[in-house]
């Protein structure tokens, strides 16, 4: 059996209720049993005293010193805590890889509408470009179609060109172009395109 030295003597249970004591071997004591009593491994004695840890052998008569158990229990808690840390670590940061992934496919989304909407203003017929850019229903029944049939393209023998038959560079230009070009000059030399539209009516030019 065991002595302790001094008033380290307490035998409590369990590795988080052992103390740091200082026992004395008796004849037939052994390092396991040493741990069995104070609750603590049998590795930490041998480390704590010097022990050969392939005999295993302590002598009658000899001090040993019995580390305190909580050392253990301390370093199980911390690995605990270490694991906890980490697993809030990666479940951070899967979140900020999905936030990430979300903002992208909301700028793709975002990207694609836009072209969709570029794709929709210079596609359709002439007259949904037209009627996109800006003109109007009367300016197109009233002078597009009969000066030029609602063909961007046209050439007169003349050489007037585009929608609303020109020599002005907008005559060249793509539909959007040339709607703004027929209602830039439909206000300026007519006040309105209202006004144009009866010139044109009275006149059968403008």
């Amino acid at each position: 059996m065991f002595t302790t030295a001094g008033a380290a003597g307490l035998f409590l249970v369990g590795a988080q209720q052992a103390q740091a004591a200082t026992v004395t071997a008796q004849s037939g004591d052994t390092v396991s049993e040493l741990a069995n009593e104070y609750g603590v491994s049998i590795d930490s004695i041998e480390q704590a005293n010097n022990i050969n840890t392939d005999s295993h052998l302590i002598f009658a008569g000899q001090d040993y010193n019995i580390p305190d158990g909580t050392t253990t229990t301390t370093q199980s808690a911390q690995a605990a805590q270490d694991a906890q840390a980490q697993q809030q670590a990666s479940a951070a940061q899967a979140q900020q890889a999905a936030q990430t992934q979300q903002a992208a496919t909301a700028s793709t989304t975002q990207q694609a509408s836009t072209q969709q909407a570029t794709v929709a203003a210079t596609s359709g017929s002439t007259y949904d470009q037209f009627i996109a850019a800006g003109g109007t229903a009367e300016l197109w029944n009233a002078i597009v179609m009969p000066e030029s049939g609602g063909n961007a393209n046209a050439v007169s023998p003349n050489g007037y060109h585009g929608l609303g038959q020109t020599k002005e560079s907008w005559g060249y230009g793509s539909v959007a172009t040339q709607t703004a070009g027929l209602l830039n000059y439909a206000t300026s030399r007519y006040g309105s395109v209202s006004g144009a539209v009866a010139f044109r009516q009275s006149h059968n030019w403008w």
